[in-house]
This record gives C-alpha cells, sequence and structure tokens, in this order.
C-alpha cells in the first residue's frame, strides 16, 4: 500500500468519524425533542441548498450542513417544558431560550472540526442590524454561514407546526424574510432562497 493510499484511507476514515459524531449528536438531540429534531434536518438540507446555489465550496457547503444538523445543541440545556409549551412563554422563559446558543457554544468548541461548527450554532440568531442575541453583532461581523442558518432557520420554523402556535406555511415564511431583507437577513441568502422555493422548486420533505 503506497502513502498517498494510506493517507486517503485515513482522510475517508476522519469524514466516516466526523459524519457519524454529527449524526449520533442529532439524534440525541432529537430524542429528547422530536420537533427540533427535525427541524435541523430541515434547516441543514436548505442551507446546504442555498450555499450550493451561492457558490459556496464543497468543503463550505459539506460544514454548513452539518452544522445545521446541530445547530440547536444548546437546547439540551433548556427545560423541555419551555421548549414544548403549547402557549406563550414568559420573559424569563424567553430569557432560558436565548441563551441556547452560548450553551451550543460552549458544547461544541473544545471539538476541533475542520469548519467553525461552534461558532455557527453561536450566531445563526444574530441580525444584520446587531438585533439579535447572544452577542448582537451587525453585517459583516457575522460569518456568511450563520447567515445562511438565520435565514434557513426562519422559513423552516414558520413553515411548519410548532407546539405554540400551528404552520404559517411556505408563503408566509418568504414574505417574512423578504419584508427583513439587508435589515435582518443577508439580503443574499434572502434572494438565494426565495429563489430555491419559487423558481428552482425547492420542497422541505
Amino acid at each position: 500500500m503506497t502513502i498517498e493510499t494510506m493517507l486517503k484511507n485515513s482522510l475517508t476514515n476522519l469524514e466516516k468519524t466526523i459524519e457519524g459524531s454529527i449524526n449520533t449528536i442529532s439524534s440525541i438531540i432529537e430524542m429528547r425533542d422530536p420537533y427540533t429534531g427535525g427541524h435541523q434536518k430541515h434547516v441543514a438540507r436548505l442551507c446546504r441548498a442555498i450555499a450550493m446555489e451561492m457558490g459556496f465550496s464543497s468543503n463550505q457547503v459539506q460544514g454548513i450542513y452539518y452544522a445545521s444538523l446541530i445547530h440547536d445543541i444548546g437546547k439540551l440545556a433548556v427545560p423541555i417544558e419551555v421548549l414544548v409549551k403549547p402557549g406563550p412563554i414568559s420573559e424569563i422563559e424567553m430569557m432560558l431560550i436565548k441563551v441556547y446558543p452560548q450553551a451550543g457554544w460552549e458544547m461544541l468548541r473544545k471539538i476541533e472540526f475542520p469548519w467553525p461548527i461552534a461558532q455557527i450554532a453561536l450566531h445563526h440568531h444574530e441580525r444584520m442590524d446587531g438585533s439579535g442575541y447572544t452577542s448582537a453583532l451587525t453585517g459583516d461581523q457575522i460569518l456568511d454561514e450563520p447567515k445562511i442558518v438565520a435565514v434557513a432557520d426562519v422559513v423552516e420554523s414558520m413553515t411548519f407546526h410548532r407546539p405554540y402556535r400551528a404552520a404559517l406555511g411556505i408563503e408566509m415564511a418568504l414574505q417574512e424574510i423578504t419584508k427583513y431583507k439587508g435589515i435582518l437577513y443577508d439580503a443574499d441568502s434572502v434572494d438565494t432562497c426565495v429563489k430555491l422555493f419559487r423558481e428552482n422548486n425547492f420542497k422541505f420533505d
């Protein structure tokens, strides 16, 4: 066996290990909260499609897909009764929810992924105008990957049923991100997302 073959085999095994680890983490999240688990899978598919349409490298596409599969891992630190509460949530409960990206960062930051997965989990609720959380970042302070996740996250969340409200549908979700394009959400990510649904016939499973 040549050195080149050994290196290729080693890389393949590493990729399988990473993929297996990501899928295991995603399954753990889904076992605790089926809504979150299904949500992450939908978001991951949409993020991958947006990134590909925007011309991201195959490595970046793979990274954003894996990150999206576990972007809500921090919800493991939120009491389950808050996550599945069927009615309005209190101010204190909202504060608990808003710290979950930071919890996700703490869980992921020491794992040496070849992509900024911990940072994507931390910043996917940031907004272009600085009104997001947890760091109130603006514009170029936010990596491209969490900008895409932010758009996909909102679209998926509005499209599907949640314990606290009925599904609003894809059209209302697309209207929402278009209304706040360049204000809350990255303009390129919004335009690409809208194109995928309205021109490329993208659909959630």
